[in-house]
């Protein structure tokens, strides 16, 4: 009972993050206008506004004026309500899981943003970092030595990466990595952009195989960056275990 209600109340906040992550970047509030379709403009009923269940109802068109929904709705509320309710099997029901669900919405909002603006909110950052240092008050998941440094080496190596690149890297990608350093650490925000770079190649050499994707063109870095963050910070620990005895 416990898993299904987690799942539904993670449901309905993958469906706030969408907004949130739609109008954020475009300088709208989060609370007027209405919910509404972006085609033609039609107030949304209570009954269109049902997480994932209302666009498998309408076979993913608008009830009034039939244009098409986006996938990315119920896409991105399915995968928030996934790893929300995940997220306690692998880190448990501790004060650890406070930190996890605040970095799945953190990636569940700028996912949204990125892949629909190619934008990453600075808003929506100060936000988190301002959640993560309250957190860190009464919840002590990192050492704040290792915190600050995490920000400090997570921010130096995307600004590095940046200007050697000369822009190839995103500013909201540095300053996310900046947010990202806070949670994981200096060792593990190393690992989680070795592992976002590789993440991102595959998603790369398969939008190109796709035809989604054309070389030299910039690309949405954040899904990668979400994978690679979410690994490292639920599975880092076991993935250098599992790497120094390989080692040895």
């Amino acid at each position: 009972m416990m898993v299904i209600f987690v799942f539904i109340i993670a449901l309905l906040l993958g469906s706030f993050f969408n907004v949130v992550g739609l109008r954020v970047p475009v300088g709208e509030s989060i609370v007027r206008p209405r919910s509404h379709c972006p085609a033609c403009g039609r107030t949304l009923s209570a009954g269109e506004l049902i997480p994932v269940v209302s666009y498998v109802a309408q076979k993913g068109r608008c009830k009034g004026c039939g244009g098409r929904i986006s996938p990315l709705y119920p896409l991105m509320e399915l995968t928030t309500a996934a790893l929300l309710t995940a997220a306690p099997m692998w880190v448990g029901w501790g004060g650890r899981l406070v930190v996890a669900w605040t970095l799945i919405s953190l990636f569940a909002i700028i996912v949204v943003s990125d892949l629909r603006y190619m934008l990453i909110p600075d808003r929506v950052l100060l936000v988190f970092a301002g959640l993560f240092l309250m957190e860190r008050l009464v919840i002590p998941f990192l050492p704040w030595v290792d915190m600050l440094l995490g920000a400090a080496v997570g921010f130096s190596l995307l600004w590095l990466i940046a200007v050697l690149s000369n822009g190839g890297m995103g500013g909201g990608d540095v300053k996310l990595f900046a947010v990202l350093g806070m949670v994981l650490g200096w060792k593990m925000v190393l690992l989680a952009f070795f592992l976002a770079t590789l993440y991102g190649t595959i998603i790369g050499l398969i939008g190109m195989a796709l035809g989604r994707v054309r070389r030299g063109k910039p690309m949405p870095f954040a899904p990668a960056i979400a994978l690679g963050a979410l690994t490292a910070f639920f599975f880092g620990e076991a993935i250098v275990r599992a790497y120094i005895s390989l080692m040895m």
